[in-house]
């Protein structure tokens, strides 16, 4: 199981939100690139970057400094979300050095993108599941659907899905611990690759999930990195 650091990136510097909450910030550096060069100089095989101010206004906003990320770390993996809700978004990204692009809005309210963007880019597509109380939330985590992660997924199921991140809103940030039984009940009815986000803040949290019966793709961690609950170096030891 790879663990994925997270850059999450606003008005330019790294901050993490309390569930996905934008006037709930903490800054943890003012340079993203730089945080991505300790991530990958201290052993990450993955980035998961994140435009907040994207992923509210619809539309990249950060990518200046995200496509920096990319120049700098062509032979690394990057995936990137936040604001990519057409085919013009992702092609920024992907034909630039980004991996691959997570997008979760479009696919809940316009799944015709993601098929434009999948004939494109076949392993370009990463699922964003960003759940509050079972049902999916959109636009930056603002608006609220009747869509269950089931019934979004089964619905996809034509187009091709590179991985599945599954966040609980509620447990973003606030340091409490994924939400494991969720987690893993999704990685049972999909023969897509999961990986688990938000909540993360001590390494039992990671050989919990790693020692599961469920193979899981990763899992992403924010907060308990930039506050040194952990290190990436221990993270990646009790993933293994």
């Amino acid at each position: 199981m790879l663990v994925i650091p997270a850059i999450d990136i606003k008005s330019g510097k790294c901050v993490r939100l309390k569930e996905g909450k934008m006037d709930q910030e903490t800054i943890f550096s003012e340079d993203p690139l730089g945080m991505a060069r300790q991530w990958f100089a201290k052993g990450a095989e993955i980035l998961h970057v994140v435009d907040l101010d994207g992923a509210i206004q619809g539309k990249p906003i950060n990518y200046e400094i995200i496509l920096k990320i990319a120049s700098e770390f062509q032979h690394k993996t990057i995936q990137v979300g936040g604001g990519i809700r057409n085919l013009e978004s992702a092609s920024l990204y992907l034909d630039s050095g980004i991996s691959r692009v997570v997008m979760g809005t479009s696919a809940v309210k316009e799944p015709e993108i993601l098929h434009k963007v999948s004939s494109v880019y076949p392993d370009g597509i990463v699922l964003a599941l960003d759940v509050y109380d079972g049902k999916l939330k959109t636009e930056g985590w603002v608006e609220e659907s009747a869509i269950t992660p089931l019934d979004l997924i089964n619905s996809l199921s034509d187009i091709k899905i590179s991985a599945i991140i599954y966040t609980d809103i509620s447990k973003d940030g606030m340091m409490s611990g994924p939400n494991v039984k969720a987690t893993l009940e999704l990685a049972r009815k999909t023969i897509v690759p999961v990986i688990a986000s938000g909540g993360v803040s001590s390494l039992d949290h990671i050989r919990e999930l790693s020692n599961s019966s469920v193979e899981l793709e990763g899992i992403i961690c924010g907060r308990s990195l930039y506050e040194k609950a952990f290190t990436l170096e221990e993270a990646i030891l009790e993933a293994q």
